[in-house]
């Protein structure tokens, strides 16, 4: 190539991951129609979702709440696959947290405490292992029902002008190669 054609041809951008899987898909979103308010509660709905105590459930629950809702299906799950390493991050702490404000035995974490217990005591284990996920599931809850219209209230006027900007300057659906 010469120096002219390098000038009126530059080198395609090169995006992150992240911007390719995650902006892209919101720009697309935004460029289709969907309100940023309703973009806004769906991404705020599939973070907190995605990080609910229950390993294994974040993807049905973000598909009931989504159509319960209206919300949009693909946006919960962007934000809702985002989170999943904080899920597992999460876990515990939510775990522990609810043994703390319920006032029950913390869970062990020790592998050969739980061990002994499964063995000497299978089926008060399993209670137990109940107990604690149900009152794990109790403090998400309330933290979900405070932050999801937090974090939507707060992404809301965000989303309006990336809409805003998106409009004005056309921002890549694709990105190009």
């Amino acid at each position: 190539m010469t120096q002219t054609e390098t000038l009126s041809h530059p080198a395609p951008p090169h995006h992150s991951w992240a911007y390719c899987r995650i902006a892209l898909p919101i720009f697309a979103l935004l460029r289709r129609g969907t309100s940023p308010k309703n973009l806004a509660w769906s991404l705020a709905a599939g973070l907190l979702i995605g990080i609910n105590p229950i390993l294994g459930s974040t993807t049905v629950l973000c598909l009931a709440v989504a159509g319960l809702f209206r919300l949009n299906v693909v946006a919960s799950q962007i934000a809702n696959h985002i989170v999943y390493p904080l899920q597992l991050l999460l876990v515990i702490p939510f775990i522990r947290l609810g043994s703390l404000i319920f006032h029950t035995a913390p869970m062990p974490l020790s592998p050969s405490e739980l061990l002994r217990s499964a063995r000497g005591a299978p089926f008060t284990l399993v209670r137990q292992l109940w107990l604690w996920e149900s009152h794990a599931i109790i403090v998400w809850a309330v933290l979900a029902a405070i932050l999801t219209p937090a974090i939507a209230l707060i992404l809301t006027p965000i989303l309006e002008r990336l809409l805003t900007r998106i409009q004005h300057h056309q921002y890549p659906i694709i990105p190009e190669h």
